[in-house]
């Protein structure tokens, strides 16, 4: 699954604003851990359920979209009949897999294509506009640029270490250490520091209102996912 939020030449196929790709992901997260896939609750967590595949499709992501219904589709089956015609150990290994599957994927679906559609300036900028603090937008910008940098670093080894023929087949301990684990902690301090002096230098921690480019606005799209999930995140509450 490739991040494209870290690139600058994304153009999202149906254009979200981060807002309501945030209150999605929080509402689907909420719903998606409490309740039950029986009884009348279980409508307004299977809408918000297949909201990931649908915007996952609509941005063209396919191959995405069909793995998660499948696993979704498949955890509800479990779920739903074999949990309830075995018994014993087998039981409780498919209650646990199946219950983990169904209540966090869909939540990870949707923080997925959080960032995987949205562009960090973007993130930022609606950030902002929420008033959230400081202390909040400059830690989780760097993050956000943190770990698919560390991603990159850690392909970058293994594959230097494939053109000089290294392995760390045969459970060697050392070797790993050595090619491995080194290089990435080296490499883990010192983009924690370029990312935290870039975020600094592009004036996120200065006072006083910061102008953007992005063009963050609530469109007639935005609206409307809005209050579905918000009508189906009261119907769970009612229900």
């Amino acid at each position: 699954m490739g991040f494209a939020a870290f690139s600058s030449n994304h153009q999202s196929l149906y254009r979200l604003d981060p807002r309501t790709k945030i209150l999605l992901t929080v509402l689907v997260g909420i719903v998606m851990m409490g309740g039950s896939i029986h009884g009348p609750s279980a409508i307004p967590r299977a809408l918000l359920a297949l909201a990931p595949f649908g915007l996952l499709l609509a941005e063209r992501k396919y191959r995405q979209g069909l793995l998660y219904l499948f696993v979704l589709l498949l955890s509800v089956g479990v779920e739903s009949y074999l949990v309830t015609r075995t018994q014993g150990a087998l039981n409780l290994i498919l209650v646990i897999v199946s219950s983990l599957f169904t209540r966090f994927v869909p939540g990870l679906m949707m923080g997925y294509y959080l960032v995987s559609t949205t562009r960090i300036s973007e993130l930022i900028a609606a950030l902002e506009k929420m008033h959230m603090p400081r202390q909040i937008v400059i830690p989780f910008a760097v993050m956000m640029r943190f770990f698919p940098t560390v991603i990159e670093e850690n392909n970058a080894v293994r594959e230097a270490m494939r053109m000089r023929g290294l392995h760390l087949s045969g459970g060697n301990v050392s070797a790993y250490l050595e090619y491995m684990l080194i290089p990435m902690m080296m490499c883990t301090v010192k983009i924690g520091e370029e990312l935290s002096a870039a975020a600094l230098t592009r004036g996120l921690g200065r006072p006083g209102a910061r102008t953007s480019l992005c063009d963050i606005k609530l469109r007639g799209l935005d609206a409307l996912l809005i209050t579905i999930s918000l009508l189906a995140f009261a119907l769970w509450i009612v229900l």
